[in-house]
């Protein structure tokens, strides 16, 4: 097994005549709790996009695991989370996760799905709801289960927070954190600085398609001579 469940090595994406990344080269270990930190707009969910493969890049490499990013078998052992997650509106709670179950080539099971539900406190009840019925956060929470219960090494998730009060994010976190406890690489984007303090062992800033820091949270706060992650985030910013 490659040590490193992600490596991207000066990789350039644009759009037309806008330029979404800029010779960007970061390294994630396997076993890693990566964050990546940006505004909308900075290229943290096109660097996504690009690993992958659901968009072209001009110039670059991404391997996963160690296989080329454009190899079927790279994304085999992945479990994505898109920021703007919408199941089938015709589908069940409970005919989503089967679904998503057979395509994670995982054998469905109820008592583990009720069990993922209660964790992010999702009434077991909405198994029996069709996906139209239910609300932002319900939504968001069956997407996350749906990951959780994959069995991947590599989790990427987008914005994982979105939608979720404060209960249902401390109850993701501690989720999270099982995971990653248990050996999964979980990456994820965020606009949450304290969250990446708390959960990620290393953290990257994307501004305008360029990666300004790749480290710990500790060694960006320090490099900037910051009091805490907003501040350090603000000045490396500002001085790009």
């Amino acid at each position: 097994m490659s040590a490193l469940a992600l490596h991207i090595n000066r990789l350039c994406k644009s759009y037309g005549k806008a330029v979404a990344l800029a010779e960007v080269s970061l390294d994630i270990a396997a076993g890693e709790f990566f964050g990546l930190v940006g505004a909308n707009g900075a290229g943290k969910t096109t660097l996504v996009k690009c690993a992958l493969d659901f968009c072209d890049i001009q110039s670059g490499s991404i391997s996963i695991f160690g296989t080329p990013h454009q190899d079927t078998v790279a994304r085999s052992r992945i479990a994505f989370l898109p920021e703007r997650f919408m199941p089938p509106h015709y589908l069940s709670g409970r005919d989503f996760l089967r679904y998503l179950a057979e395509l994670h080539q995982q054998r469905y099971e109820e008592t583990r799905a009720r069990a993922m539900l209660e964790s992010l406190e999702l009434d077991a009840a909405a198994l029996d709801k069709p996906a139209r019925a239910y609300s932002k956060g319900m939504t968001q929470k069956l997407g996350l289960a749906a990951c959780l219960l994959s069995a991947k090494d590599l989790l990427i998730l987008d914005e994982p927070t979105s939608g979720l009060d404060p209960k249902a994010r401390a109850l993701l976190k501690r989720e999270l954190r099982r995971q990653h406890e248990s050996g999964k690489t979980v990456v994820m984007t965020t606009h949450a600085l304290h969250d990446v303090g708390e959960m990620c062992g290393r953290m990257a800033v994307v501004d305008r398609g360029r990666l300004l820091f790749a480290g710990t949270p500790a060694e960006f706060v320090r490099h900037h001579d910051a009091a805490d992650l907003e501040q350090a985030y603000l000045a490396c910013v500002a001085a790009h």
